[in-house]
């Protein structure tokens, strides 16, 4: 393809892009296809000889976008967002046409210290301690393991690295936390076992005194209690753990504190919900996702740390074809976590932060708290459902209830969310909160308005109606 050959189908693929956003309300927000369907219209063995742009741009609308799911939909009511934005798309352009490779400084300059500016702008945008320093990472997921990781190495005053594990480390997390900490367990050596899953309260957030008596009969026991992880912000109700006094007993006994706030931390840009927050001062990491809630387009996870040093001392190593002059004087990402190669992604950041202003995105997340207590009342006004969690951010988490015993209605509100879902109007996603069958309703969509809130409603009321 030469550069007029680009230049045409950039153009042709921006105006796409365009359409899609202007129009996407109009398709089904989840994919109707049938399981294989797809791969049965792709051929089994890769073409011989290059294809022109024009037929492979007709077989992506042709065969691959009835197999998309529509994360940007404003009814998408699912999971939690996958939010984009154009400047953020834009800004995506731009660092696929660079084909950056941020590794170190020296790879690209403005690509590190780019980063080392937005990070300081969101720590700033979150109310975070001004000891604390980011990077970016992939995922919600990958920040965690650097964080069990680090906190391994803490724990054993950097002997795990050279030594292997040599004493039984134990992580502390609630038992609405995510799986992404069990996952993180076993890749960091802990094992599974040494997980401590902590009791919650009535508003399934951590009981601190349940946590403090978990770490002493550790102690008791010999083992090393090395990491808690607090959430900010559970994915089955946003539930927010204490994370003053969950901080207040990691001081005591010398562990470390990391925050998964991937979801809700967005909230904190509101200063009203910095509440969430408190205690901060006691957080060794914190984790947070711009690509779910903050209008910056996947992936793009901001990981924040008290003592730089120890993330870099975790990670770091020193091969001669990576050392460059400049090492001294400058930050080399590739030490602060797992990945040598890194994408640009601040430069994505940069322009959303750029385009919508911190109070353009406060208005943005404070819409979408309104919208959810909106939701959250028209739910309590129906004698037919009820809400079975607080309300902290964007988050409802509410059931169907006729009375039944409590295995009839988790088969009710199931056959509920399939009507509901084959619609194709809307999205939503279920959890299993106190060993109840619930239905999840996350606001946070971009383009999401009241009218695609009250239609969802009046959909989720029409069905239950029809099986009550």
């Amino acid at each position: 393809m030469d550069t007029e050959q680009f230049r045409k189908y950039g153009y042709e693929f921006v105006d796409w892009i365009a359409d899609y956003m202007e129009k996407v309300e109009q398709l089904p927000v989840r994919s109707e296809v049938l399981p294989g369907e797809i791969k049965k219209q792709l051929p089994h063995e890769p073409p011989q000889q290059g294809e022109p742009m024009a037929q492979i741009f007709s077989d992506f609308q042709q065969i691959i976008m009835p197999g998309i799911t529509h994360w940007q939909h404003p009814s998408w009511f699912a999971y939690f967002p996958a939010n984009n934005s154009p400047a953020s798309v834009l800004a995506e352009m731009l660092t696929a046409g660079l084909g950056t490779q941020a590794m170190v400084w020296q790879t690209s300059p403005a690509a590190t210290e780019l980063e080392e500016v937005v990070m300081e702008w969101l720590r700033q945008m979150l109310g975070l301690p001004d000891e604390m320093e980011g990077v970016i990472q992939d995922t919600a997921s990958t920040s965690t393991l650097c964080a069990l990781l680090t906190a391994r190495e803490a724990a054993t005053e950097f002997m795990a690295n050279e030594e292997g594990m040599r004493q039984p480390l134990v992580v502390y997390a609630s038992t609405e936390g995510h799986s992404s900490i069990d996952k993180a367990v076993k890749i960091a050596g802990y094992g599974k076992n040494n997980l401590r899953h902590i009791p919650t309260d009535e508003n399934y957030a951590m009981i601190p005194e349940k946590l403090e008596e978990a770490i002493k009969n550790d102690l008791e026991a010999g083992l090393i209690p090395a990491c808690v992880v607090a959430s900010v912000g559970t994915t089955s109700s946003t539930a927010v753990d204490p994370v003053r006094k969950i901080g207040e007993i990691c001081r005591r006994h010398k562990v470390w504190l990391h925050v998964d706030a991937a979801f809700s931390g967005t909230a904190a840009i509101a200063e009203e919900n910095r509440w969430m927050l408190d205690g901060s001062e006691y957080i060794d990491s914190f984790v947070f996702n711009p690509h779910k809630w903050m209008l910056t387009n996947f992936d793009c996870s901001a990981y924040f740390v008290r003592d730089a040093e120890k993330l870099i001392r975790t990670f770091e190593i020193h091969p001669e074809y990576l050392k460059t002059g400049a090492d001294t004087e400058v930050k080399n990402f590739r030490d602060w976590g797992i990945q040598l190669g890194r994408r640009f992604r601040a430069l994505k950041l940069w322009f959303v932060i750029r385009s919508y202003g911190v109070e353009g995105i406060r208005q943005m997340v404070n819409e979408h708290l309104r919208l959810a207590k909106q939701f959250k009342e028209w739910v309590e006004e129906d004698r037919h459902f009820e809400v079975l969690a607080p309300v902290h951010v964007s988050l409802v988490v509410f059931r169907l209830n006729n009375g039944a015993a409590e295995d009839e209605l988790d088969a009710l509100n199931r056959q509920l969310l399939e009507k509901v879902n084959a619609t194709g109007e809307v999205f939503l996603t279920h959890t299993s909160l106190g060993g109840r069958y619930a239905i999840r309703m996350a606001i946070g969509q971009r383009t999401t308005q009241e009218h695609h809130v009250l239609e969802a409603w009046e959909i989720i009321r029409a069905k239950a109606a029809e099986i009550l």
